[in-house]
């Protein structure tokens, strides 16, 4: 399932937070109430106590940090996957959250094995505002540039092309794609390093225009090699 892992992680992250914050807002929530008690009375000092209690809740689950970061993520990984559910089963096979080869770190949050070729997919989440970039030979995202993002997706994209290789006995070729979800991008994506990021909701139409490169025989092929060199994410 796609944003398995992600999510799993995640829910993970919050249970081991969530006392810690809980007591804490109960706390600072029971102190500014009582201050407002004996200032203003027990009813406003009791409205205020469960004002900031609410309001302390929202900032935890908005305010940037590991817990949300994840837990976007994970949303993030979802939406992509939808879309990509919606290509012809007849044509495409698609596989969510698997584990890479080769030493790699993390996982592929995607991979679309199709008559138009092979696409190792990368789900990411910008704020809305956040503009994607080249310039000065390096890939921006607003002011802060993008180093490792192309370089861990080619180098993720080269690996699984070897396995595959290896299980079907022939050359294939993986197209590393980052599925851009909230930040702004050209309308035909940026291509960096062999690399491409393009809108999520567009992703599939890419897919779908490309040159026809393998019969159905070879897409069942290659997809069953997939399957056997890149287990689910969640299992590992």
């Amino acid at each position: 399932m796609a944003g398995a892992s992600a999510q799993a992680r995640y829910r993970a992250l919050r249970a081991e937070q969530r006392q810690e914050r809980a007591v804490a807002r109960l706390v600072i929530s029971g102190v500014a109430g009582s201050m407002a008690a004996g200032l203003f009375g027990w009813l406003p000092g009791l409205a205020a106590g469960l004002a900031l209690l609410l309001v302390q809740t929202l900032y935890f689950r908005v305010r940037p940090g590991t817990v949300t970061s994840w837990r976007r993520g994970a949303a993030a990984e979802r939406r992509t996957g939808r879309r990509l559910s919606r290509l012809d089963p007849a044509y495409f096979h698609v596989l969510h959250d698997r584990a890479l080869p080769g030493g790699l770190r993390g996982n592929l949050d995607h991979l679309v094995v199709g008559h138009t070729g092979v696409y190792a997919i990368s789900s990411r989440r910008w704020p809305p505002l956040t503009r994607l970039r080249r310039a000065d030979g390096r890939l921006w995202a607003g002011r802060r540039p993008l180093s490792r993002l192309p370089v861990r997706a080619h180098r993720a994209a080269d690996v699984i092309a070897g396995r595959i290789a290896a299980e079907t006995g022939q050359g294939v070729e993986v197209s590393p794609v980052i599925a851009v979800h909230g930040g702004r991008l050209p309308r035909g994506g940026i291509l960096f390093d062999g690399v491409l990021l393009h809108r999520a909701e567009r992703v599939n139409r890419l897919i779908e225009r490309q040159p026809v490169l393998y019969t159905t025989v070879e897409v069942a092929a290659i997809a069953a090699a997939a399957e056997r060199a890149l287990p689910p994410m969640i299992d590992i």
